[in-house]
């Protein structure tokens, strides 16, 4: 007889293959965050170009800053739009010397004009002088240039035209040149049809002088000689050598409109390598724990789902490098977060196959029974999770983005690894007679009788207590001043902030104090040392804009800290306004998205408000937290919205699972059961998943949170405080919504149970 082609096992060869030759050919390419450099967000004026022009002056602009960055020499810079009018300029490996070199050619506009200036310009500028009511002649400015001469500074006024006679959007080259005595100046050549054009205004205004306008100011007006046909001409003035460069690299490059820098962000290579080790370290550590567990707990099984575990990091990894996707540090975040989910596909799997067993079936039925009970759930939990790392992608913002596409990878290769790839393990283990049994230890060898619903209104009442604590904080710390309080980093209300390194440590009051005598106020001071025993820093929190002043003064006043900027990051309060709505929005969004999907998933309105309720519950007791921990002092940031957001994807995963039971076992008692203890019941059958689920992610969130470094330490610490409150809310607070719902069921069927046991009247 012919044996079918194994096509399952040779897909998952392929995939194998696949991921090994991306990773080595390609590489994975590492964010800012990991390697250092710097991080530029551009906004462009698009208010005076027209809305057909708009899409192709962003496209030029890209082109034009790709050319200007060129120049500082660095690997793979990244320059991408961000429509409808953003700019993202990456420039790794970038330090912090050449920052601002770098911001000021990013800056420039470079828009060039050649304008006539008036035949009677001195006599204009004598009526100016004499005469009070003197106006400007229509279609002409006034436009003043500035010299020196023996060291005294001379103003000249010229009335030149308002509109151009040409623009430098016809210079093909702009390059320095040296004139007798050494002094640097900017020589042009035209494109062909500049040099006709310039050559056409020179011969018809030969003895007129020509003004050479800059981004609205005059650098020079030279008079007509002679027609000038060759297509070549030059800007002279003071210029040092490096200004001289740096004109003809943006007039070679001159964009359309202008351009502001409305963010910055800046990480030293020495931190870059200490957050590398640091998070893969966590990864480490929050892997070899869920191994180590699952292995003890599950046996062979367990080994199983590890392989499944390592087959998914080498997917995710793969898959990265294959399309290129940059890893950035909330990326290594997701790929820990995703270790501890990818083991809970496999807990729900073999908890099910172990009732499947316990109900008298046998290896092979129960694996069959098993997988596909699980399945239903596993899809429900993926896709609610995928959905909310959607949104996250969808805002945008660098690191968010990444944490995002990391997670939806990890998830996706999941449903492959965990799901379709233990299954074939496992029947092949069958079929060849290896694996006849299915051991494990137990959480409760016999099914627990706990009475979670008749406790349910104190843990309510307690939860929510706690909850408007932390909200009575959160508004203490300014949080209704949107944007504006001290709960607020400064992702969310502009500033600077900056991490200094150093080797002498300075009393935190004395640098206040010298700061304030030197009137710079309103800096937040704070040390900052990594659980996992890294090496100290000091955090600035600035107001925008005032990190160069503030670093230089502490390197003038303490010498022997020898203070170096590790990282540093400014926000532009327009900026931060915007992130906080995207990120207010993006929570609104993922609660309602899967509100519905609940509610379609279950067919009854009651399950999706449950899940609504519960998730509130958890978003608000998690940000509740976050504002009561006492130390260290700790503010909302895009990352710490990431981790709501996640934590919204994740924590519905439990109640998915009890819903499921609630669901399964009402058609099983067919409908006998009143729902107090329909769903204390449930609870009761899925509280060993419940456990054990709860268990491998905490393992990994702890190791994500005492590992992963100072930057993702607020990350973490929202994950901790959310699986622990993700877990009790599917059984306190979703739970008692679905039974609030169907109070009047429950008290109709108890009435019957009542009626029913009383004695017949003769």
């Amino acid at each position: 007889m012919k044996q079918p082609f194994p096509w399952k096992s040779t897909l998952v060869a392929a995939v194998v293959v696949i991921a090994v030759w991306s990773i080595f050919q390609y590489g994975i390419k590492q964010g800012l965050d990991l390697k250092g450099g710097t991080s530029f967000l551009l906004k462009m004026d698009l208010s005076k170009i027209d809305s057909i022009g708009r899409g192709t002056a962003l496209d030029q602009a890209v082109e034009i800053l790709r050319k200007r960055v060129d120049r500082f020499g660095v690997a793979e810079p990244v320059i991408q739009q961000i429509p409808p009018d953003r700019i993202l300029v990456q420039l790794p490996g970038l330090d912090e010397a050449r920052r601002i070199e770098a911001q000021q050619t990013i800056e420039r506009t470079a828009y060039l004009e050649f304008r006539l200036v008036h035949e009677d310009n001195e006599k204009l500028v004598s009526d100016a002088a004499s005469d009070p009511r003197f106006m400007e002649p229509v279609g002409y400015k006034k436009l003043v240039h500035e010299d020196s001469r023996n060291g005294q500074p001379i103003k000249h006024t010229y009335y030149v035209k308002v509109r151009p006679e040409m623009t430098g959007k016809h210079v093909a080259r702009a390059f320095v040149q040296y004139d007798d005595i050494g002094r640097p100046y900017v020589a042009m050549s035209f494109d062909k049809e500049g040099a006709e054009i310039f050559g056409r205004v020179t011969s018809a205004n030969v003895g007129r002088q020509l003004a050479i306008v800059l981004d609205g100011e005059l650098y020079s007006a030279p008079t007509i000689q002679d027609a000038i046909t060759g297509g070549n001409a030059q800007i002279t003035g003071s210029y040092s050598q490096s200004e001289a460069q740096e004109l003809a690299n943006v007039l070679e490059n001159p964009l359309e409109a202008p351009i502001k820098v409305i963010e910055t962000r800046t990480v030293d290579p020495s931190l870059g390598r200490d957050s590398v080790r640091s998070g893969f370290r966590a990864a480490l550590i929050g892997a070899i724990a869920v191994i180590i567990f699952m292995a003890v707990y599950y046996q062979v099984a367990g080994m199983v789902a590890n392989m499944a575990l390592l087959l998914n990091i080498l997917i995710t990894m793969g898959v990265l490098a294959m399309f290129k996707f940059t890893l950035t540090l909330p990326g290594i975040a997701g790929i820990v977060l995703t270790i501890g989910m990818a083991v809970d596909t496999n807990v729900l799997i073999y908890e099910r196959v172990r009732e499947e067993l316990a109900a008298n079936k046998g290896l092979r039925p129960a694996l069959a029974a098993g997988y596909s009970r699980a399945f239903r759930v596993i899809f429900d939990a993926h896709f609610t999770a995928i959905l909310t790392a959607a949104i996250l992608i969808s805002m945008g913002s660098g690191p968010v983005k990444g944490f995002g596409v990391t997670l939806v990878i990890g998830l996706l290769a999941n449903l492959f690894s965990g799901v379709f790839v233990t299954r074939i393990v496992f029947d092949w283990l069958v079929a060849k007679g290896w694996m006849k049994s299915f051991n494990m230890q137990h959480v409760f060898r016999a099914l627990p009788h706990v009475n979670f619903l008749g406790v349910w209104k104190i843990a309510f009442a307690l939860s929510w207590a706690l909850i408007i604590t932390g909200m009575i904080v959160f508004v203490n710390r300014g949080g209704l001043k949107v944007g504006v309080g001290e709960v607020y980093g400064i992702d969310f209300k502009g500033g600077d902030t900056a991490t200094l390194g150093f080797t002498q440590r300075v009393d935190v009051d004395e640098i206040r104090h010298n700061l304030e005598a030197n009137h710079f106020d309103e800096a937040y001071i704070q040390y900052e040392r990594d659980l996992a025993g890294g090496s100290e820093a000091l955090q600035l929190r600035l107001p925008e804009g005032k990190t160069e002043d503030v670093v230089k003064h502490l390197q003038d006043q303490y010498p022997q800290a020898q203070f170096k900027v590790l990282s540093t990051e400014r926000v532009g309060a327009i900026v931060g306004k915007e992130l906080l709505n995207q990120a207010l929005w993006a929570v609104a969004a993922s609660l309602l998205a899967i509100m519905i999907y609940i509610a379609l998933r279950f067919g009854e309105l009651s399950y999706g408000l449950g899940a609504l309720v519960s998730l509130i519950h958890d978003v608000l007791m998690t940000v509740g937290l976050f504002c009561l921990w006492p130390w260290p002092h700790r503010t909302f940031s895009m990352p710490v919205v990431a981790a709501v957001l996640t934590l919204i994807g994740y924590s519905i995963n439990d109640t998915i699972v009890v819903f499921d039971r609630i669901r399964e076992t009402k058609k099983l008692t067919s409908g006998k059961l009143s729902y107090f203890d329909l769903i204390n019941r449930s609870v009761n059958e899925t509280l060993s998943r419940t456990i054990l689920t709860a268990g491998t992610v905490f393992l990994c969130s702890v190791a994500l949170y005492g590992f992963g470094g100072r930057v993702l330490n607020d990350f973490a610490f929202c994950f901790v405080v959310g699986v622990l409150t993700g877990t009790y809310s599917s059984i306190y607070i979703a739970s008692p919504v679905v039974l609030w719902f169907h109070r009047k069921e429950s008290i109709r069927s108890s009435q019957a149970v009542v009626k029913k046991a009383q004695p017949a009247k003769a």
